[in-house]
């Protein structure tokens, strides 16, 4: 009806696709799913849009194919490390756009963000408990929407050269 195809595998979908999104999260799985081997699968030309997150992809083999065109053009709104330093590879690269980690903010989510903050915060000073959707880590173990989002572990290993860039902006 649709004439949509189901693909079991990512890595056989891009093989036809002329446009690839990623929207995913982040777990030990699919950190730098997009490497040196993977973009080799693409087809020639493709272009590459990442507003999930910004350690899904090499950022070296995006530089790279982008140099050699196997990549089109690269466009999002994540970056690994976030911030990025002064003389991140990504801040160079042709045929790219960048943009703040906004995609799908509206209006009206800005005001759901603004008023869950509010009770979040409410409740932490009034000595209530926080609901469970707005719970990331309690007791020190995922909760709420962040043991639907995350996996235990590091699978975001070098956000500490985040930590020195917000001081060298």
């Amino acid at each position: 009806k649709y004439n949509l195809t189901y693909w079991d595998d990512w890595k056989e979908m891009v093989k036809e696709m002329d446009v690839v999104t990623l929207n995913c999260p982040l777990h030990a799985e699919t950190e730098h799913m997009i490497n040196d081997d993977t973009i080799q699968l693409f087809k020639r030309g493709v272009y590459l849009i990442n507003t999930a997150r910004g350690k899904l992809c090499d950022r070296d083999t995006i530089s790279n194919a982008l140099k050699d065109g196997l990549l089109a053009g690269y466009a999002g709104d994540v970056w690994f490390p976030q911030p990025p330093s002064a003389d991140h590879v990504w801040r160079d690269m042709s045929f790219h756009g960048m943009t703040p980690h906004t995609s799908g903010t509206t209006l009206s989510a800005q005001n759901r963000y603004a008023a869950g903050t509010r009770e979040i915060l409410e409740c932490y000073f009034s000595g209530r408990p926080i609901r469970e959707p707005y719970q990331i880590v309690t007791s020190g173990a995922l909760a709420g929407a962040g043991a639907h989002s995350y996996t235990e572990g590091n699978a975001t290993g070098g956000s500490e050269e985040a930590v020195g860039n917000i001081h060298t902006r």
